[in-house]
């Protein structure tokens, strides 16, 4: 995958690779000494079917999407579901 900017991505819709739409990009977790990414934090929209998505969720209820999941950034980020 290309290098994208991480300003680039703020505020994308997520979607699922079945065509669910997850919601919107909140933030991305890292460590800070070698910069690895681990997360994409994802606010569920007001449809968003949380009962039916199998990621984990943090305290308020956002979406921990594994950066390993991600398959494509385009006008949405999508993620193996």
């Amino acid at each position: 995958m290309a290098d994208i900017l991480a300003e680039n991505l703020s505020g994308k819709s997520v979607m699922g690779s079945d065509g669910t739409e997850l919601g919107m990009l909140y933030n991305i977790t890292m460590d800070l000494k070698s910069g690895e990414l681990f997360d994409l934090v994802v606010e569920p929209n007001e449809e968003t079917p949380v009962r039916t998505i199998d990621y984990d969720q943090d305290e308020n209820d956002r979406f921990r999407v594994p950066v390993d999941r991600v398959q494509a950034v385009k006008d949405y980020i999508v993620v193996k579901r």
